[in-house]
């Protein structure tokens, strides 16, 4: 980068502790904090979780509780917080991620419970990091009251809940089991092939009718409905079928349902995915209108599809307008941009805006 005439600055370096992370050399990552902290920078929050999931990565699960409680009692997740950072859930998520990964369950719970006793509200991420770890651990007793629990605190499973169940139950030869339990991947797959829609919504009612569902999810059937629509969207994008995916998406409204916001998302990556970043961009467009705003997931999924396709100018509108809007860009995001500021290839006034999207 000094050779381009650049600076590091800490969005470069914290690229670089990803990369050393990955590449299992937490140490070096430590590193490069120090060097953040000599010259000046205070560490954000895809620094400091990079280097919980690197340490977690390298089994050190002790070491990352112990960096969580440390930057707590430093304060430095309460600065956070106060810069409109929600990283109390995603650094406690990494922990918890990692224990249910190594069938640490009992301590995954034991940090769940901590978190919430502090106000920490826990998201689908988290609920779904858990159910995996149950579903690891073989303690299927427990999944059902997990997901209760979730949909009490108005929290809906998404597509990977559902398909961590499906997946879980169908390896260990559950068959049976495994259309009794929300049985959305494998067999939803199936009628995204064979297009039978009415099949995989007749599943679902099945489902419901035998109480498998808990019942605050029978009380919000349309949005349960719309769940089960996203994911034959999803699955039909995955497969390249979009005319499809389009048909489903146009044809909602006549059946009463409203897409939501991951409707439109899944749309739009699907586009972008594809190479049609202008249909992406024309149904970003028109979601206002149609009653639903786009999130931060929106904007960062269009930005990257048109970096991508050598779109920087509109990129760097939306950019501009999830800034506006206190959006964050992710990790991916911000990369893409700092690759393409190296090369010249963007405004160097974005670099204005890279303390205010992350």
């Amino acid at each position: 980068m000094e050779s381009f005439g650049i600076s590091p600055d800490v969005y470069s370096l914290t690229v670089l502790i990803n990369c050393f992370c990955l590449l299992n050399r937490v140490d070096f990552g430590f590193s490069i904090l120090a060097t953040i902290l000599k010259l000046g920078y205070q560490p954000d929050c895809i620094t400091l979780n990079n280097l919980v999931k690197g340490l977690c990565l390298q089994g050190n699960i002790s070491g990352a509780v112990s960096l969580v409680e440390e930057m707590e009692k430093k304060g430095l997740l309460r600065m956070l917080e106060k810069r409109n950072f929600d990283q109390n859930v995603v650094l406690s998520t990494t922990v918890i991620n990692s224990l249910c990964k190594d069938k640490l369950v009992a301590e995954a719970l034991n940090l769940l419970s901590e978190m919430m006793s502090k106000g920490i509200q826990p998201n689908v991420v988290t609920y779904s990091c858990v159910i995996q770890g149950l579903c690891n651990s073989g303690r299927w007793g427990e999944v059902a009251t997990w997901l209760n629990e979730m949909v009490q605190r108005k929290i809906m499973p998404n597509v990977r809940t559902f398909n961590i169940l499906v997946d879980m139950l169908c390896k260990k030869g559950m068959l049976t089991e495994a259309k009794e339990v929300l049985n959305y991947n494998i067999l939803i797959n199936g009628y995204c092939k064979s297009k039978q829609i009415d099949e995989a919504m007749r599943l679902f009612h099945e489902m419901s009718n035998k109480g498998i569902i808990p019942d605050e999810m029978k009380d919000k059937r349309l949005d349960c409905d719309i769940v089960i629509y996203n994911i034959l969207i999803d699955g039909f994008c995955n497969a390249v079928e979009l005319t499809t995916a389009r048909e489903i998406f146009s044809g909602l409204p006549a059946k009463g349902l409203q897409p939501n916001v991951q409707t439109y998302n899944i749309m739009i990556k699907g586009f972008c995915k594809n190479g049609l970043v202008d249909e992406a961009n024309e149904l970003l467009e028109k979601m206002d209108s149609n009653g639903c705003s786009p999130n931060k997931q929106t904007y960062n999924t269009i930005i990257q599809g048109l970096l991508q396709h050598s779109e920087t100018s509109k990129a760097t509108k939306y950019l501009k307008i999830m800034v506006d809007k206190g959006f964050s860009a992710n990790a991916t995001t911000v990369t893409m941009f700092i690759d393409l500021l190296s090369l010249n290839q963007v405004d160097e006034n974005i670099q204005e805006l890279l303390p205010k999207f992350v």
